[in-house]
């Protein structure tokens, strides 16, 4: 069985460990900061221009809906492999961007349920 989208997985995979090197480098971080993330995004982002511009076939739409479908379990595996502890001992720059971003999170998903639940009456 072929399984299609996982050269577009890879694609995002590596720009985002690219990306999360870069960043953790220029922050002072022995680790990979945000390169998961930054993966997840450009993963979206060129599945849904992709679909968009109709260069989406049947075969990679069915992959795409394959690897959307392990999406958690990929991203923990990739999360996994990162050196979380180099990034916390590193300082205090990992910390903070990690609870910026999850308070960032909290305060986002709540604005998004109150537009939808606006949308909706």
């Amino acid at each position: 069985m072929k399984i299609y989208g996982v050269a577009i997985l890879s694609a995002c995979y590596f720009a985002g460990l690219i990306i999360g090197e870069l960043l953790g480098n220029m922050f002072g971080v022995k680790g990979n900061l945000g390169g998961v993330g930054f993966a997840m995004l450009f993963f979206i982002l060129l599945t849904d221009w992709m679909n968009k511009k109709n260069k989406l076939t049947k075969e990679y739409a069915a992959g795409i809906s394959f690897w959307t479908s392990l999406y958690i379990p990929i991203v923990i595996a990739m999360v996994s492999i990162q050196n979380v502890n180099a990034a916390i001992n590193s300082g205090t720059v990992a910390l903070v961007s990690g609870t910026v971003a999850t308070v960032l999170s909290f305060v986002l998903i709540r604005f998004l349920i109150s537009m939808l639940k606006q949308e909706g009456e």
